[in-house]
């Protein structure tokens, strides 16, 4: 099910509200329409994962949000298949490497297995949309990830947010936002 519109607040404990500086005092939460302009267009992500034993397990991976969901996939054998077999809670992360501008974004919630035929093809029309070239052309990185998909190769996992942060800075000036689903 496609996630609905969260609730957005302001953690002002962790925002620039609480530690005045230039522009600290007009510090808002980020809208979640930016947040997801953000998922939508961010090229890679992080999961993180529970291994069994309860240590995580962190991986970069390519993802694509589509009707409210963000999709990652995984090899069956990969530590992430075997971890989210035992565990399905995860998180996915990205954002910028700066500290004075950007926004990090982490959405957490539980990886659901896609077995759904006709929902994995709009997964993989959300992909090929969104990479291109790397998914579409021959000699694209991921060229041929849609059949590794539509041969159960490759796992897709669908994580409905349960919670959302972003952690903005705009030029010096923090706001951590949370949204709840």
């Amino acid at each position: 099910m496609p996630a609905q519109q969260p609730t957005t607040e302001l953690d002002a404990r962790y925002s620039s509200a609480l530690n005045p500086r230039p522009g600290a005092s007009e510090v808002t939460a980020t809208a979640w329409a930016e947040a997801l302009g953000r998922l939508e267009t961010a090229e890679i992500f992080w999961v993180s994962t529970v291994r069994p034993d309860g240590r995580l397990h962190v991986t970069p991976c390519i993802a694509a949000w589509h009707d409210g969901v963000l999709y990652f996939s995984t090899g069956r054998t990969e530590q992430k298949a075997k971890n989210l077999a035992h565990d399905t809670h995860c998180a996915l992360t990205t954002g910028a490497n700066s500290l004075t501008d950007g926004l990090d974004l982490v959405v957490e919630g539980r990886a659901e297995p896609v077995a759904d035929r006709a929902r994995l093809e709009e997964v993989i029309t959300a992909y090929e949309t969104k990479y291109g070239p790397h998914i579409t052309s021959p000699e694209g990185t991921f060229h041929g990830i849609g059949d590794s998909f539509r041969s159960g190769d490759a796992v897709v996992f669908a994580v409905t947010p349960d919670t959302a942060y972003g952690f903005g800075r705009d030029n010096g000036v923090y706001s951590h936002t949370r949204w709840t689903f």
